[in-house]
């Protein structure tokens, strides 16, 4: 059993972003409320149930698997997901987003489980500030992550910093000097309008365009036809050549027209769009057809050709979306 996954734009789906849980160690103010309530055990997908979606998609044309949180190293078992999920035949990547707060123990078991690439989050490099970002975040034990990290053989390691005005603006040049001196790359991101998180968007707003511009009175850009196969914009440095700087534009500059991505979360919903709430319930069709893949995958193609052709984050910054950035899947 093998068809293409074609969404009804003729976009075909060939990466999966893949939530292994809505917990995190961290409360980042723009990820989710300080007092959050986490779904219980029995409404949350298995490992097993975890592994035989990868397997499904892999099988069905995906080539790029990213596991995701909240923060998937507090997922009980998650070394031998990992391990299951990098052994499926067709895959050609693992990768993992995480807040960094564990990789001083999990960097090189995960590596050796197959992940290929890390995007950790760091999005200040003051530690007060970094903790009122956080709410509860240690910098340190992050850096100390990032360093266990570079030592641990990935092919590659990115930094994610969402900038927003009046918090971390004034620090793009020093993530971006962070950043070439360890040799990583950096993605700087827009936030996104996902879930009330106690604080207004309308003002908050840090455009690509903008941080592009901080970059730019310091270090020579270059263009860059270069893609990791997700929704990050690439450019060079001159005379930096290890470093690469992507730009994440939801709101300013769009990628929706590329767009080769769906996402499970760890309920099981299937969400075809970061910004819009139509999803398939693949949770209640994974328990029902325990031994038969093809009525989900029935259903799976149903639902792709009510993906949307793109989605519609106002600019105002008003919540458009009520689920959080946790509960979305990274």
């Amino acid at each position: 059993m093998s068809s293409a996954l074609i969404d009804g734009f003729g976009r075909k789906i060939d990466y999966l972003r893949l939530s292994v849980t809505d917990r995190c160690d961290f409360r980042c103010i723009y990820c989710m409320a300080e007092d959050m309530t986490f779904l219980p055990r029995q409404r949350i997908l298995t490992l097993e149930e975890i592994h035989r979606c990868a397997e499904l998609f892999v099988a069905n044309g995906v080539r790029k698997i990213r596991l995701t949180g909240g923060e998937p190293l507090t997922r009980k078992g998650i070394v031998g997901l990992c391990e299951n999920i990098s052994a499926i035949p067709g895959l050609n990547e693992l990768v993992m987003t995480t807040n960094g707060s564990q990789l001083t123990k999990y960097a090189q078991p995960l590596a050796d489980a197959g992940v290929k690439r890390l995007n950790i989050s760091l999005d200040s490099l003051c530690p007060e500030k970094f903790k009122a970002m956080t709410r509860v975040g240690d910098l340190q034990q992050v850096l100390n992550g990032i360093q266990a990290a570079r030592q641990a053989g990935f092919k590659r390691l990115k930094i994610n910093s969402v900038i927003i005005q009046g918090h971390n603006d004034d620090e793009i040049l020093a993530l971006t000097d962070y950043a070439i001196e360890n040799q990583l790359d950096i993605t700087f991101i827009e936030e996104m309008p996902l879930g009330h998180v106690g604080r207004s968007r309308d003002t908050s707003l840090f455009s690509s365009d903008q941080v592009r511009d901080n970059i730019a009175e310091r270090y020579t850009l270059l263009d860059s036809t270069e893609n990791s196969g997700g929704p990050a914009r690439y450019m060079r440095l001159k005379d930096h050549s290890a470093t690469r700087i992507g730009f994440i534009s939801p709101h300013s500059n769009n990628f929706c027209s590329t767009c080769n991505r769906v996402r499970i979360t760890v309920e099981g919903k299937l969400l075809l769009c970061l910004g819009n709430e139509d999803s398939l319930d693949l949770l209640a069709l994974l328990r029902r057809y325990p031994l038969s893949d093809e009525p989900v995958l029935a259903n799976i193609h149903r639902a792709l050709n009510n993906k949307p052709e793109k989605h519609h984050f106002s600019s105002d910054g008003d919540v458009q979306i009520v689920r959080f950035m946790n509960a979305t899947g990274g």
